[in-house]
């Protein structure tokens, strides 16, 4: 029994000293970047980007990966909704890293980092110190600080005033928003909610550097910048190759679809409510209702959240918060008389919105125009069931 305790003990101190010692590479390591293409989920719409290390000589094969997040967190989705969610670094054998993107049939690309023993030894040190517990956690913004972002980020960290950007890298620049829609269609869910969330913060110019929000500018960055007199990263290489997914809904699943159907429903209803001097108190209060919750929710995101991107949003003129409180009224076999003009405030407000994008004050989603024409009909319609006393 004493024999065992005496090669646990010798085996435990072995291997705090091994902890102990600083990870030193070999001259065989070599260091590069990871970029894979979009996947079929929002999360994974705009693609990730990861750092590589190889090292033959101690078996390190690992990719570090600041996109990984802990669905098990306290207040895990409350974090989410008011921009308060920490991202983390982590760090995985690379065949793992490799076989979700297999799966999901994603491509992904290579890029060699060139970079001399002493400047692989100085990155690899600073993400292992990156990745200790108190230091692996960051504050995540979609625009600013994500997976692909960090990329650049820590690449300056590391190489200071060596690291030269490359502001002539692009062959067109785009609008965050035009950004996003590069990768998730305007005619789908996703891309409906992003441009209902969204503020006109996004409509800007964006930057060279700020287009590397997404994983192929840091990779089409990485191919022109310069590390002191030398390139900074061979040309990409394909790991995984697939041809490319249609991920777009059928047409019966799209939003163009329904939001057609319920402009259609809305108008035929309506009509039939000025035929026959009727008024469907249950259509004004599902209407006024629903605009009133999707503007509390803009208010709350504009706000009261931390997210950059929702600040300065016009959808509140059409989804107008106090419509909430006035779904009751609405309800109401008559009403109040002042609904009538509250009806002609909103078609004004409703009006406004489309001469907003017009100046290019911010961009609205296409699809919208459903949506106000049934609004717009509907409100015409309340204010003029107003001025007959004997409708029902």
């Amino acid at each position: 029994m004493q024999l065992k305790n005496i090669f646990f003990i010798l085996f435990l101190s072995l291997s705090m000293v091994g902890r102990a010692q600083k990870i030193e590479l070999s001259p065989l390591s070599e260091i590069s970047v990871l970029t894979a293409g979009s996947g079929s989920e929002l999360y994974s719409s705009f693609g990730h980007s990861a750092i590589r290390v190889q090292d033959p000589t101690l078996g390190i094969d690992s990719v570090y990966n600041y996109g990984a997040f802990d669905f098990t967190t306290p207040n895990f989705y409350t974090n989410f909704a008011r921009g308060k969610l920490n991202y983390t670094l982590d760090r995985q054998r690379f065949p793992y890293f490799l076989l979700g993107y297999d799966y999901e049939k994603r491509w992904v690309k290579e890029q060699t980092l060139h970079l001399t023993l002493d400047e692989r030894k100085a990155l690899f040190q600073f993400l292992e110190t990156n990745y200790l517990p108190q230091n692996r956690d960051y504050k995540y913004d979609f625009f600013y600080n994500n997976c692909a972002t960090k990329i650049w980020d820590v690449l300056k960290k590391v190489y200071g005033d060596r690291l030269v950007f490359d502001e002539n890298y692009l062959s067109e620049s785009y609008t965050h928003r035009e950004l996003i829609h590069q990768n998730v269609p305007s005619n789908s869910w996703s891309g409906f909610g992003i441009d209902l969330a969204l503020g006109s913060v996004i409509d800007d110019i964006a930057t060279p550097k700020e287009h590397m929000f997404l994983p192929e500018f840091i990779m089409k960055q990485l191919g022109k910048a310069q590390l002191g007199t030398k390139s900074l990263a061979a040309e990409p290489e394909e790991i995984l190759s697939f041809e490319p997914v249609d991920n777009r809904p059928p047409f019966f699943l799209s939003p163009v679809f329904w939001l057609s159907l319920f402009l259609v429903s809305i108008l035929i209803w309506t009509y039939l409510d000025f035929k026959s001097n009727t008024r469907r108190r249950w259509l004004d209060f599902i209407l006024f209702f629903t605009t009133g919750i999707v503007g509390v929710v803009i208010i709350f995101l504009w706000f009261f959240t931390d997210h950059t991107a929702t600040a300065g949003n016009f959808n509140i003129l059409w989804a107008f918060p106090l419509n909430l409180i006035v779904a009751f009224i609405a309800a109401q076999k008559r009403g109040p008389n002042w609904v009538a003009k509250y009806a002609l405030f909103l078609l004004a407000l409703l009006g406004l919105t489309p001469v907003l994008w017009v100046f290019g004050v911010q961009v609205f989603s296409p699809l919208l125009i459903l949506v106000w024409l049934a609004l717009g009909a509907r409100y015409f319609f309340l204010f003029w069931s107003y001025q007959t006393p004997k409708i029902a």
